[in-house]
């Protein structure tokens, strides 16, 4: 890099007038000797404010250019320097203030981990304790956050603050008369309801006059991680005090939290257990029945609890399932009196008179259900795939895809299928779903199209689809998804339980294979429903739109 020049990333900072062009000069980075304050934050304006190029890019380069700057030793001192900079960097403006401080001071705190023996660390104090008076008294406007990284970086305390108040004889009365100035300060923060700043001036000058009224003043407003901070700075017992009020307020996750970072099982026996519970039963509200049993860890009191979940949801094949895994006795009697009164309103797959449902998992089943598919009008398509629910994971691929005729319904094993003929498997399906003559309905196609994509992205027959029509896109009211669409329009829902079950075990159980043959096969009646309407229903959403054809798409 030639010397006059400013280069942020490979673009060179300029301002150009006709044909002359002005750089601004980097002398000033290599020698802080003779600089000012005032004429250093100058030019980094002016090396910020020059160019095109994105502004985190040009934040690290010059960040860069900073440390640089204190490793050649700014007068008086770094520490010294960087607070003197924070005075002048109010008078850019309030867009550029908070930026250019933030640039400042995370440049210094990377000096520092180089150089943690500052030579002018109590010049910098005394500054810094001035300067956060200042800020505190907007003689300079900084913002909060500002103000508290300024105390954290410099390590200021109260007697700093009592310096800068009393002068440099520090004393009982000196100190106090600092605390009580700082307490002042503090309820102002609080009464502006700006908790996290308070609680953590609270904290670096060790005042605990505020107790419990405040505990319970930030708990009102919502303000949980400034609690958690303040009980933690108090003690065990403000801790008990707010895990106590998490309990009564069904807050069990920030209970269970605090009671295992802060090693209070023995205070709130009951806390974990709660929450292992309420977990359980979010999962099972979420049909989400695979992982729910393994969160239980095979704890007998959870499996049981998870058993009577079942039995309220009517998802009487896991009761089963899960009394025989773990041998557990006295629900299969009670099962009958325990299923959920709304399952006689579940959708029965009889109830749609449909002739079979065919599984696939083969070439002659392929071949079969391809020559019966292409001589239907309008077939309903939906797939499954098994959740995955761990964060950062990647998605599982789609386990079955079925496809319902009026009378039938096939079930194909695209695991299998795409393992042992992945060729019959892409020709057979190009033929129905590139189709400019099958109208193929689905509910929240989007999902299931790219999903299909993800999971198979190297066969031609998932990358391009002819004549789609999403039925959700024909309502005005979809909330409730299909179930509840169902219901509306064939008089009974569709029984959701099994939706987040493992699709990936071999064989399905009974219930599966229904419930996905269930999924497809309402499309058709629901779009015969929509073909009938021959105007629009009232304002409330649950009729068709007119003018169904208009939503056909290729995708």
């Amino acid at each position: 890099m030639g010397s006059g020049e400013v280069i942020v990333g490979d673009h060179k900072h300029e301002q150009k007038s006709d044909e002359q062009t002005w750089t601004v000069s980097l002398h000033t980075f290599l020698d802080l000797s003779h600089v000012s304050p005032a004429t250093f934050v100058f030019l980094l304006k002016e090396c910020y404010m020059c160019g095109t190029i994105k502004a985190s890019l040009k934040f690290r380069v010059l960040q860069k250019h900073v440390l640089l700057s204190l490793y050649n030793k700014p007068q008086p001192g770094p520490g010294s320097f960087i607070i003197q900079c924070l005075y002048v960097i109010p008078l850019l403006g309030p867009a550029h203030t908070e930026g250019f401080s933030h640039l400042l001071l995370s440049s210094f705190r990377c000096f520092q981990k180089t150089e943690p023996e500052l030579a002018d660390l109590s010049k910098s104090k005394c500054l810094v304790a001035q300067l956060f008076l200042d800020v505190l008294t907007a003689y300079i406007l900084h913002e909060e956050r500002i103000l508290v990284k300024i105390l954290e970086i410099f390590d200021v305390g109260l007697e700093d603050i009592a310096e800068a108040l009393c002068g440099p004889e520090v004393n009982g009365a000196s100190l106090g008369t600092a605390m009580a100035f700082m307490e002042n300060y503090i309820f102002g923060f609080i009464e502006s309801q700006s908790y996290m700043t308070a609680v953590t001036l609270l904290e670096r000058f060790s005042i605990q006059q505020s107790g419990q009224s405040f505990l319970l003043k930030m708990i009102e407003d919502n303000q949980y991680k400034a609690a958690e901070k303040w009980a933690t700075f108090m003690g065990k017992p403000m801790l008990c005090l707010l895990v106590q009020k998490y309990v009564d307020m069904k807050m069990l996750k920030g209970a269970y939290n605090i009671v295992k970072q802060h090693n209070l099982k023995q205070e709130f026996p009951n806390v974990c257990y709660l929450y292992k519970e309420s977990s359980i039963k979010k999962l099972a509200e979420k049909g989400c029945w695979d992982v729910a049993e393994f969160k239980t860890n095979n704890n007998r009191q959870l499996l049981e609890y998870l058993v009577y979940l079942a039995m309220e949801a009517g998802y009487t094949e896991k009761v089963d399932e899960l009394c025989g895994r773990y041998s557990l006795q006295g629900f299969v009697n009670d099962t009958a009196h325990q299923v959920n009164p709304i399952q006689a309103r579940y959708l029965h797959h009889t109830e749609l008179s449909l002739e079979a449902i065919s599984w696939v998992d083969g070439i002659d089943g392929l071949s079969n259900a391809m020559d019966h598919i292409e001589g239907c009008k309008v077939v309903g398509v939906d797939c499954e795939w098994k959740p995955n629910y761990e964060k950062g994971s990647r998605p599982n691929k789609v386990s079955i895809m079925q496809i319902a005729s009026e009378k039938r319904v096939f079930i194909f094993d695209l695991i299998k299928l795409y393992e042992d003929e992945p060729k019959a498997l892409n020709n057979c399906f190009k033929r129905i779903l590139q189709s400019s003559k099958i109208l193929k309905l689905g509910y929240n196609l989007q999902c299931d199209l790219h999903h299909l994509s993800y999971s198979y992205g190297d066969l031609e027959c998932f990358k391009h689809f002819e004549m789609l029509l999403d039925i959700q896109k024909l309502f005005k009211d979809p909330k409730g998804g299909l179930s509840a669409l169902t219901e509306k329009i064939l008089g009974a829902g569709l029984n959701k339980t099994r939706r987040n079950s493992n699709w990936e075990q071999r064989p399905l159980s009974q219930n599966q294979i229904e419930y996905a043959a269930l999924d497809a096969a309402v499309l058709v009646r629901i779009f015969h429903h929509v073909r009938a309407q021959s105007q629009p229903t009232d304002a409330e959403g649950e009729g068709a739109k007119m003018g169904w054809k208009s939503h056909i798409v290729s995708n």
